[in-house]
This record gives structure tokens, C-alpha cells and sequence, in this order.
């Protein structure tokens, strides 16, 4: 009997999980569906580099037909799954909600960011976790720039140029770097300003940065941000940012414009909507095959791998589990799809076990840290393994040909710093010019 596969999310587990599921399964086997509110998967650790002019955006998402051609894909958001029943209600981009049975399902939503109850984020912050949150950021910061140039009052400069992140892993220390980066090249355009009158600030709350790696590794990457007079703040935590007036813990203040937060992630909420069971941390608690488990009993036909699922890491210490990485993603996605592919043919699945590869930073154009089998590298060689890492793991040929076109041209040419920031209200100039007309007749009411 063909086996109905439902992937929900089409992030790194799901789009990966799927394509081996295609690839893997017979047409008389399976039928995989993917269910995603986006038609793309966003490769997220290309976001800084995205962010900062050095690949096109368009280059850092796979889309998910062209990657995806045996499966059926739509776009829609799933808001319900009830496992007793088999089934999962589906809303649409647009149209009533429609249910969808399924006898196996992959249940990967991924994360959404952590954030604390701290008055003014809500209003005035910013994550970076989207490709929309890429463009909108590389946008916002250029804008900055223009507003700074343009005038002449120095208090709405300083604000300008303020700049402050929340968070010191990965996506904080290389949205910080990558940022500063690019506004530094865009400068040379900019005669009213100087390099010494920008304020970057990122704040992170424990003592280090990049707890991936060893502390001697994240205490080079401080003193290289030090060295491009950043401001760091350890042991800091973000207590106000209300009006974009900024207070830390610290006991300083000032203004800003920017405030962009990557302070970790946490799971999906929708798992919240689920009749599967959770750990404290809202977690799909599973077994080392990927399996998801209800205390001793295996929840047949439930897998989940990823940021919403609670992995034992066999290599580690009793009772720890893998952590929320891309790199676990990719790896726990092709043991799960294996596994699946399995219990389908009537096999005992495997546990998933790995060997951490490390971890590679980018600290803007040419520098880096790395430490990847416990080889420690740092600037233009970190850089180089860096890119080497990440080109490897992004699916699509298509999509590795193109950011290695991106990224010979950035040798050749210099580097695009113009502020598109009409793509986030395309509609502003045409309203205003467009007088608002009262319907002549009834029936061009709209309902």
C-alpha cells in the first residue's frame, strides 16, 4: 500500500528529508507532500552575506518546485495536527482551511526567535531570521546613512548612526560583522561622514561570544570587532529600548534607529497545536532514530528532527541533547528520511550519531575564525573554509553556481550599496497620487 507522507515546514530538515524521500522511494512506494507558508527554503547561514551585498539575495532561498519535482508542494501553513486521527488542517495563502490525511508525517516547523518582555522590542526591533529581515536590514542601514549625510542637527545623526545587536552566537556576531562591513565600504560615498562617527554595539548577556567554539576562539573574534572600534558588551543585557531610547543593564543609555535581535530561537508555536508530546521547552520530544516518543512508547508514523525536536546526543554526556544548528538539521534530515524509508520496507531504523565537524564564522569580506575538526583558523584562511563549508551544504547546483558567480564578481567589482527601501511600501507614492474615489454603485461595495 503507498505510504502518505506529509513534511510540515520546508526548512533545512524538510526540504532535505523530502528530496531523499523522492529520491529514495519509489513512485508505487510513497507520495511525499510538502507543506510550507513560503515557496522557498532560506539557506540562513548566507543571511549575513546576503544582508550585506556580497551574494544576491535570490541566491541565498532554494525554491521548492524546482528542488522538489516528485513532490507535491503547497503553499500554506499548517495550524493543526491531530495524530489520532491522521490528519492536518492546512490554511492556504488564500481560501478556507482543508484537512490532509497522511499515514507518516515529518514534523519540522523549525523555530521562531526567542525574544524576552522588553518594553519598546516589540515596536522597534528586528530579527534576523528571514530573508525579508535580510533585505529589510541591509536597506534600514544604508537608509541610516542618507538620513545621517543629510542632515545637520547632530543628535538625529548620532541616532543614525547607532547601531546595536542583541546576541553574541553565529547569526549576532556575523549580522554585526557583515553589517559594519558593508557600511564601512558604502562611507567612501559619503564625504559628510567618517568612519569614527558610526556606533556599532552588540550586547550579549553571558561572558563570551560563539559558545560553539573554544573560549580562546571567541575571544579572538572580541578582539577583532574591538579592533574596528565596536563596542562589546558582555555580561550586558538589554533591559529598554522604548522610543528607541536604549537602556542596558549596565546603567548606559542612549538612542538608536537600529535594533536588531538575535538572542536565540526557540521552537515553533505551533507545536503548541499538536496532539504530540512536548518536552518543558516546547520541544517534540524523540528517540536517537528521529521517532518522536511518548514517554517509553514510540509514536508510530511521528518523526521530527531539528530545532523543534528534542534529539538525545549519543556523543555527549547522559541526558544532553543535539543543539538548534544547521548542522544537525542537514545530518539528523538524511537519517530521518533513511529511517522512514526503513520502517516502510519493514526494517529497524538507526540512531542518529555524528561527529561534530566544527564550526566557521564569517567576520565580514576576507575575515573569519574557524575551528572544524579541531583545526583553529583564523582571518583570510577562516574566510576561505567558511565559503568552502557552506557551498558544500547548500542544496541546488543551480544555487552553488550562482553564489560562486557572486562571489568572483565581488573580486572585480565593488561591492552594491544603494538603499532600495521603496520594496518595503511599494504602494506609498501611488496612493498619494491616486485620490480615494466613493463607490458609485452599490455594487461596487466591496463585501
Amino acid at each position: 500500500m503507498k505510504q502518505r507522507i506529509l513534511v510540515v515546514g520546508a526548512g533545512h530538515v524538510g526540504l532535505y528529508a523530502a528530496l531523499r524521500l523522492s529520491r529514495k522511494l519509489g513512485a508505487g512506494e510513497a507520495e511525499v507532500t510538502v507543506v510550507d507558508p513560503q515557496p522557498h527554503m532560506t539557506y540562513q547561514p548566507f543571511l549575513p552575506e546576503a544582508a550585506a551585498g556580497n551574494i544576491s539575495p535570490r541566491h541565498s532561498v532554494v525554491p521548492l518546485r524546482r528542488e522538489l519535482p516528485r513532490c507535491t508542494v503547497l503553499a500554506g501553513a499548517v495550524t493543526r495536527i491531530e495524530h489520532a486521527r491522521r490528519t492536518a488542517t492546512v490554511q492556504p495563502i488564500i481560501g478556507p482551511p482543508r484537512e490532509i490525511g497522511y499515514d507518516q508525517i515529518v514534523v519540522s516547523p523549525g523555530s521562531v526567535s526567542r525574544t524576552l518582555p522588553i518594553p519598546g522590542l516589540h515596536e522597534y526591533g528586528i530579527g534576523f531570521k528571514t530573508i525579508g529581515e535580510a533585505i529589510y536590514l541591509r536597506n534600514h542601514v544604508l537608509d541610516r546613512l542618507d538620513v545621517a549625510a543629510a542632515t545637520t542637527d547632530p543628535e538625529i545623526r548620532r541616532c543614525a548612526l547607532t547601531f546595536l545587536f542583541v546576541g553574541g552566537g553565529y547569526a549576532g556576531i556575523e549580522a554585526l560583522a557583515e553589517m559594519e562591513d558593508m557600511a564601512r565600504d558604502a562611507l567612501r560615498y559619503y564625504p559628510e561622514l567618517k568612519p569614527s562617527d558610526m556606533r556599532w554595539v552588540l550586547v550579549e548577556a553571558t561572558q563570551r561570544v560563539l559558545p560553539e567554539v573554544d573560549p580562546d576562539m571567541g575571544a579572538y573574534t572580541v578582539r577583532q570587532l574591538l579592533r574596528r572600534n565596536m563596542d562589546i558588551r558582555l555580561d550586558t543585557r538589554l533591559e529598554s529600548c522604548l522610543g528607541g531610547h536604549v537602556r542596558l543593564s549596565d546603567g548606559d543609555s542612549f538612542r538608536t534607529d537600529t535594533i536588531v535581535w538575535t538572542a536565540g530561537v526557540k521552537p515553533s508555536p505551533m507545536l503548541a497545536r499538536t496532539d504530540l508530546p512536548r518536552d518543558e521547552r516546547g520541544r517534540l520530544t524523540c528517540l536517537p532514530t528521529l521517532q518522536v516518543v511518548d514517554g517509553d512508547r514510540v509514536v508510530e508514523g511521528a518523526w521530527s528532527a531539528g530545532d523543534c525536536a528534542a534529539v538525545p546526543d549519543l556523543t555527549g554526556p547522559p541526558g544532553t541533547y543535539c543543539s538548534p544548528s544547521a548542522q544537525h538539521a542537514v545530518r539528523q534530515a538524511a537519517r530521518l528520511a533513511d529511517n522512514l524509508r526503513a520502517v516502510i520496507r519493514g526494517r529497524v531504523p538507526k540512531e542518529y550519531r555524528h561527529r561534530h565537524a566544527g564550526s566557521v564564522a564569517s567576520l565580514g569580506l576576507h575575515k573569519g575564525v574557524a575551528q572544524v575538526y579541531g583545526i583553529k583558523l583564523t582571518g583570510f584562511p577562516a574566510w576561505v573554509m567558511h565559503r568552502t563549508y557552506h557551498m558544500g551544504r547548500i542544496p541546488s547546483v543551480n544555487r552553488r553556481v550562482r553564489v560562486v558567480v557572486d562571489w568572483t564578481l565581488a573580486f572585480f567589482l565593488k561591492r552594491e550599496v544603494v538603499a532600495l527601501g521603496q520594496l518595503h511600501d511599494p504602494r506609498e507614492e501611488f496612493a498619494e497620487a491616486t485620490p480615494p474615489v466613493e463607490p458609485r454603485h452599490p455594487a461596487d461595495t466591496p463585501a
